[in-house]
């Protein structure tokens, strides 16, 4: 049996991907529960520094397979895949989703879970829970909101309607857009920018952003004074290497 999500490890960089091209990687729980095991592992695996989340074939993903829905998708408990997705979430250590082809609504949920979202020119967005009589149970409104705005989230919920790629990026739906013709190799360059720097860092500023995010400014600069991690391990030797050049 195809594994349905696929691990490759590059010299620091974790490649993770959805692995249902036939099916557009369309979501399900046996999908689900292969990335919930790959997150995992990655808790525990101190060798890879990055991790970039992708699909296979045509697009990222067409999103939650509406088949498992309809036939009544059994899970291992409420708020499972929502729980998948913050394990992701809270990983220590940047998590890119890379993007192509179609990236809509579950799948859209998914991405908004990783650090950024990295879009090819070819990418397609759209959350159409509004259009199947559906409401977001992965993070949808939570998420979508705090990375393009109330507003713009509204919009996109109440019209289902699809934007490209560069509307994603003016929005901030999508951090950068890269050309389709060379999308891999540019991804690998800008996750590798984050590879050459510290781990240490990388993780206590996840914990920094995570705990303050959207609460007031005072209580976020006081916590950042208080709770901050000092420095790495890896400082002085960082520091010498660049004294001596």
């Amino acid at each position: 049996m195809t594994d349905l999500v696929t691990r490759r490890d590059d010299d620091g960089l974790c490649w993770l991907t959805l692995n249902r091209p036939d099916k557009l990687n369309a979501l399900t729980v046996d999908m689900f529960r292969a990335l919930r095991t790959h997150i995992q592992a990655l808790y525990r695996d101190d060798s890879a520094r990055v991790v970039i989340l992708q699909g296979a074939g045509r697009c990222f993903s067409a999103g939650h397979d509406l088949a498992d829905i309809a036939a009544g998708e059994e899970v291992p408990s409420r708020g499972w895949h929502s729980e998948t997705l913050r394990l992701m979430e809270k990983l220590p250590k940047p998590v890119i989703a890379a993007v192509h082809g179609h990236c809509y609504t579950g799948a859209l949920e998914v991405a908004l879970a990783a650090d950024m979202i990295v879009a090819s020119s070819d990418a397609k967005f759209a959350d159409t829970h509004a259009k199947w009589a559906l409401t977001p149970i992965w993070g949808m409104s939570q998420r979508l909101p705090r990375r393009v705005g109330l507003a713009t989230a509204k919009r996109l919920m109440f019209t289902a309607e699809t934007i490209l790629a560069d509307e994603a990026g003016r929005i901030g739906l999508a951090e950068l857009v890269f050309d389709a013709t060379r999308f891999t190799e540019q991804i690998e360059d800008f996750a590798r920018q984050m590879l050459s720097n510290s781990s240490f860092s990388h993780a206590a500023n996840k914990k920094l952003l995570e705990a303050t995010d959207a609460g007031p400014l005072d209580a976020g600069l006081q916590w950042e004074v208080m709770e901050t991690e000092g420095v790495g391990p890896d400082m002085q030797a960082r520091l010498q290497t660049f004294l001596k050049g």
